[in-house]
């Protein structure tokens, strides 16, 4: 079998341990024989706990797979056959900034929605678009698989403003939901067939199907019992959907979704909390590489649940090695629509169902999004490809015009204020806007 070269790119995330562990249960039908571990100086000493626990990972499992640290990411790069990005420009303090500012607006502030959303993206996509070329120019036949936030913005700049088109955009959340369903109906995740519509975090179980049977009314029926949201995810809200909105659309929201149509109720909470989850995040972050750092830990440290990425590495994993063998398996993943939702555009990215091949995913056609989905989802992708945009070029006009139509954002006179403020507290970060920044500051 081929040997693998894997690339991770943002290695001093405290994620990678879960994705080293995922390469070792995968390595019977995935033979990786080389990691390379990739991040800038800001994450140096980050990287250097992440490299030294991945080494023992290793050892303990007894897998011939030689690890390597480096600032090169062109050297990196070299003979890579899958990348992984899951960097944080700007780190978790700027993410803290992300929810800050917004919150003083009275805005929702959050890592991939709203205002904070927007500004991870800025921050983010021209460095993931320098990636994309360099890979295109240095490793051609390597595949991108993108986990940077926000997923579905990140992956449509690529395939957009890029040499590159051999990139995936992944997220844990279908997974999650995938294997939450299959708990509820107390089946095993490979007799699900769930379909997704929709894009990321902004997506729509519309269908479960079960033995040839649809059972996405038993479904919604066992949530409606339930006073939490049996599909929530750790960093979301865990209250319930309302049970009658759930009957009348006969589709299951992701989680995300709550920030749209509970906006009322997460401000409340968001201004009754002590902490920001930025806030939280970077207080788990310390705890957990401090384990990291004893010599003796050999394994993913069971704490790391915490963090919120739950099934990550096996998202990542099901990807790579469906592509390598070449499987023809059925996974959620984010790519160009062409067709898969009959009405959306084409030229957007979706987050569907897509058959797994050596020549990268094939989404499944599926038809239509049902409204009221269809009306959110399709007013974020012209959302969202106005921000790609805004960011691929630095058009200060596109990115006032995007966010003033963001349902997040309740007015425009303290909307612009609140670019214009985020935009001064982000210029390391923002090359492209420096004249519109300087003009403001």
């Amino acid at each position: 079998m081929k040997k693998v070269k894997l690339v991770v790119i943002g290695a001093g995330s405290s994620y990678t341990p879960e994705l080293i562990e995922g390469v070792i249960k995968n390595y019977e039908y995935l033979p990786v024989s080389d990691i390379t571990l990739v991040d800038v100086d800001m994450g140096a000493e980050k990287m250097a706990i992440i490299f030294s626990l991945t080494q023992r990972m290793l050892a303990k499992a007894n897998l011939p797979i030689q690890v390597v640290q480096t600032f090169d990411r062109k050297q990196a790069l070299q003979d890579a056959d899958f990348v992984i990005t899951q960097l944080r420009v700007g780190g978790i303090d700027a993410r803290i900034v992300d929810e800050m500012l917004p919150k003083s607006y009275g805005f929702i502030g959050q890592e991939t929605n709203g205002a904070g959303g927007m500004f991870k993206a800025l921050r983010t996509i021209p460095v993931i678009i320098d990636i994309a070329n360099e890979m295109a120019e240095i490793c051609p036949d390597a595949w991108l698989i993108n986990f940077t936030n926000p997923a579905s913005m990140v992956t449509e700049a690529v395939l957009k403003h890029s040499n590159n088109r051999r990139v995936i955009g992944l997220c844990n959340g279908p997974i999650n939901m995938l294997h939450k369903v299959a708990s509820l109906l107390d089946v095993e995740v490979d007799d699900l067939f769930i379909e997704f519509k929709g894009s990321n975090h902004m997506n729509f179980i519309t269908k479960v199907l079960c033995d040839g049977r649809d059972r996405t009314r038993e479904v919604i029926d066992i949530m409606n019992a339930s006073d939490v949201d049996e599909l929530g995810f750790k960093n979301v809200n865990n209250e319930q959907f309302n049970k009658e909105l759930l009957w009348a659309t006969h589709c299951i929201p992701s989680s995300y979704l709550k920030y749209y149509i509970k906006t009322n109720e997460l401000l409340a909470e968001q201004d009754a909390a002590e902490l920001t989850r930025g806030q939280m995040v970077k207080n788990i972050e310390a705890e957990l590489f401090e384990k990291y750092r004893d010599e003796s830990l050999q394994e993913k440290p069971k704490e790391l649940e915490a963090r919120g990425g739950s099934l990550y590495s096996t998202a990542a994993l099901n990807v790579i090695r469906a592509i390598y063998l070449d499987d023809k398996s059925i996974q959620t993943v984010n790519v160009m629509n062409n067709g898969a939702i009959t009405n959306l555009p084409n030229d957007v990215v979706v987050e569907v169902n897509c058959v797994m091949t050596s020549a990268g995913p094939i989404p499944l056609c599926t038809g239509d999004i049902p409204s009221p989905a269809k009306g959110i989802v399709a007013m974020m992708k012209d959302y969202e490809t106005q921000v790609v945009t805004a960011a691929a070029t630095g058009d200060y006009q596109k990115l006032i015009a995007a966010f003033v139509f963001n349902p997040l954002c309740p007015s425009d006179n303290n909307g612009i204020k609140l670019v214009k403020e985020m935009l001064v507290a982000n210029k390391a970060y923002l090359p492209l806007f420096a004249s519109s920044i300087e003009a403001i500051d």
